[in-house]
């Protein structure tokens, strides 16, 4: 019998992504929740996918209902964004904590499979030149560098859920390491300053005619194909002879690891290759702003994230395959529309 799927946040990036390989590659059923379904409109009237609009906050009786009709639960509903960290961290801190909580018990008690999303800012500002799931420290910044309230919030939960673990919750945490694709964020005017780096300078190469890198971009992430990303997910989900179970996945590409500043000169050369952005990338500019001119006080970065990926390739026999020029020429492709439409 086929997998029931809940996906909390289904419209949203991983979501919509991971509802699209589920739907073609599987025979599993979906139920999903979403403020909006824009990105999951092929899907909507379709067998084995039911969709609820509506937002998490004021669903409690569904989600309990849809919880004990599931196999595996998705919590994807969460702000992911520094400026926003940095501006409204007690709005961060209602709905990845607070509205996260309860799911731990009642996956426990109708016995479902809680897949949550961890983070790669997690490990914070670990000194290890790979970040281990059982051995790297995860070390955070003073109180007043309100930044780390996303990674605080999220290592909490994962300690609660390990706990859990211990009373019989089934759970696996995923920790994705800068994944990127189309609906990464909105390219609507006006909502740049909530986007993350990619979507920004893309946006800003062809609204502004600059990149503004932060404090010179060159803090180093290694980026992760969406595609990728969700075929972990599918193995986790699947979860064959249990091997999923109460285990903890770094889920990234250590080999595409590349500086900001690196990421905005690939940028503006995929850019070069498209015909209706190249006059764009051509004459675009890139300047270097400080940290607290771009996200204000509070804010702090790392210099480097690479995953060790030893455990999701030994357990799940998981292992990236997309180059981030292949992913960025997609997600160029898929996007050039709304850049130049400016929606």
């Amino acid at each position: 019998m086929g997998k029931k799927v809940l996906i909390l946040g289904i419209n949203g990036f991983i979501g919509s992504h991971l509802s699209d390989s589920i739907m073609a590659s599987t025979d599993w059923e979906i139920r999903g929740l979403d403020l909006e379904n824009h990105n999951i409109l092929p899907h909507m009237g379709q067998d084995r996918f039911t969709f609820k609009q509506g937002n998490m906050l004021d669903e409690a009786a569904w989600i309990e209902e849809s919880i004990q009709w599931a196999d595996t639960l998705l919590p994807l509903v969460a702000i992911a964004n520094p400026a926003l960290y940095v501006s409204d961290p007690l709005r961060v801190f209602d709905l990845d904590f607070q509205a996260n909580l309860p799911f731990l018990e009642l996956c426990k008690q109708h016995n479902t499979h809680l897949v949550f999303p961890s983070t790669s800012e997690v490990y914070g500002m670990c000194a290890d030149p790979y970040f281990i799931e059982a051995s790297s420290p995860l070390v955070l910044g003073p109180i007043h560098e309100t930044r780390w309230i996303y990674s605080c919030i999220k290592q909490l939960l994962d300690r609660l859920i390990h706990a859990q673990g211990k009373k019989g919750l089934q759970y696996t945490l995923f920790r994705p390491f800068n994944w990127i694709g189309p609906r990464l964020d909105s390219l609507a005017p006006g909502q740049e300053y909530r986007a993350r780096a990619i979507t920004r300078f893309m946006a800003d190469i062809v609204r502004q005619g600059k990149i503004s890198l932060v404090d010179g971009g060159a803090q180093r992430r290694c980026f992760l194909d969406v595609r990728d990303g969700v075929q972990g997910l599918l193995t986790i989900i699947e979860n064959k002879n249990k091997c999923a179970d109460q285990e903890i996945f770094n889920l990234g590409d250590p080999t595409q690891n590349f500086s900001i500043g690196e990421l905005a000169g690939l940028i503006l050369t995929q850019m070069k290759g498209h015909a209706s952005l190249k006059a764009f990338a051509e004459k675009a500019v890139i300047e270097t702003v400080t940290a607290a001119t771009h996200y204000g006080a509070g804010y702090a970065d790392v210099t480097h994230r690479v995953p060790q990926i030893t455990q999701a390739e030994t357990v799940l026999g998981w292992q990236p395959t997309y180059r981030l020029s292949e992913t960025l020429d997609w997600i160029l492709s898929e996007s050039t529309a709304q850049l130049m439409r400016g929606d």
